[in-house]
C-alpha cells in the first residue's frame, strides 16, 4: 500500500514529464513570477530587519542625551534608522529659525545658546518636515511591494489558463478518437491540466502568507515613526517655543469716560429737555 505522500509525489513527476509545450511555457512563468516576489520578499525583510536594529541604536543614543539637538550638534549619523532622518530633518528646520543656519557651523552653538524661541507657526513648519521625513521614510520602505501584488494577481490566472489549454487538448483527443481514447491517453493531457494550476498554487500562497506579514511589520514600523515625531514635536514644542499671547487687550468703558459733545453738557440723574416737554404734554 503506497502512503499518500509517495503517491503525491508519484502524480507530481508524471504531470511533469507529461507537460505539453503551452503547460511548460505557463510552468516557466510561474517560476519566474515566484523568483520576482522571493527576490522582493527577501529584500524587504533584509531592510526592515537593518531598520528596526538603526532604530533601536539611534533610539538609545537619543534617550541618553542631555539635549534634545545633542546628536545634531555632535553630528551624530544613524543612516539606516528611519527615525534618525525624522529627527535631523526637524533640527536642520528648528536650527533656521533659531540662528538663520540648517547645519551646525563653528559658531553655531554659542549663536544657539543666546537665540530666542521660535513662533507657533514656525513649530508648524518644524511639523511638516518631520511629516514629510515620516512620508519619506515611508515611501523607500514600501517600494516593489507593487510587484509582489503583481504577482498574487496574475500567478492564479495563469494557472487557470493552463488548465483550461490543458482540458482543451483532452477535449480535442476525445473528438479525434470519437470518445473511444482510454485512460491512458488521456491521463497526460489531464495531468498536465492540472498541474498548471498547482504551481499557480504553490506560488500564490507562500507568497501571499508572507506578503502580508511583511505589511504588517511595515506598517507596525510607520505607527512608531508617526509616534516618534509626536514624542520629538512636543519636546520640541516644550523647550524652543515661545506660546506667551501677546496683550491686546481693550481698554474698559468706564476707563475712556462719558462721550461730551461741544455745547452740550448732561447730568446723569438730570432729565433731558425733550423728556421735560413729554412729561407736561
Amino acid at each position: 500500500m503506497h502512503s499518500p505522500f509517495l503517491a503525491a509525489v508519484s502524480g507530481l513527476q508524471f504531470g511533469l514529464e507529461s507537460l505539453s509545450l503551452p503547460s511548460l511555457i505557463i510552468a516557466g512563468l510561474l517560476a519566474v513570477l515566484s523568483m520576482i516576489s522571493w527576490t522582493v520578499l527577501v529584500a524587504k525583510w533584509h531592510l526592515l530587519g537593518k531598520a528596526t536594529t538603526a532604530n533601536n541604536e539611534f533610539m538609545g543614543k537619543f534617550r541618553e542625551s542631555a539635549h534634545p539637538l545633542a546628536l545634531y550638534l555632535i553630528r551624530e549619523r544613524v543612516a539606516l534608522s528611519p527615525m534618525y532622518h525624522v529627527y535631523h530633518e526637524a533640527c536642520r528646520e528648528l536650527a533656521f529659525y533659531l540662528v538663520g543656519e540648517e547645519e551646525p557651523g563653528k559658531t553655531f552653538n554659542s549663536r544657539l545658546q543666546g537665540a530666542g524661541r521660535i513662533t507657533s507657526s514656525q513649530m508648524g513648519a518644524v511639523q511638516n518636515a518631520m511629516e514629510r521625513a515620516v512620508v519619506s521614510a515611508a515611501t523607500r520602505v514600501e517600494v516593489r511591494l507593487g510587484l509582489i501584488s503583481t504577482v498574487l494577481a496574475v500567478a492564479p490566472f495563469l494557472g487557470l489558463l493552463g488548465t483550461v489549454w490543458g482540458m482543451l487538448d483532452v477535449f480535442a483527443i476525445l473528438a479525434q478518437t470519437q470518445g473511444e481514447a482510454g485512460i491512458a491517453e488521456l491521463a497526460p493531457g489531464i495531468c498536465s491540466a492540472l498541474l498548471t494550476t498547482l504551481l499557480a498554487l504553490f506560488v500564490t500562497i507562500p507568497s501571499l502568507l508572507a506578503h502580508n506579514f511583511l505589511v504588517g511589520k511595515i506598517r507596525a514600523m510607520i505607527v512608531r515613526l508617526d509616534n516618534f515625531a509626536n514624542e520629538l514635536s512636543g519636546v520640541l514644542d516644550r523647550q524652543f517655543v515661545d506660546h506667551r499671547s501677546p496683550d491686546e487687550s481693550l481698554p474698559s468703558l468706564g476707563a475712556m469716560g462719558t462721550p461730551t459733545m461741544p455745547g452740550f453738557s448732561h447730568s446723569p440723574n438730570q432729565p433731558l429737555a425733550s423728556e421735560g416737554k413729554l412729561a407736561t404734554t
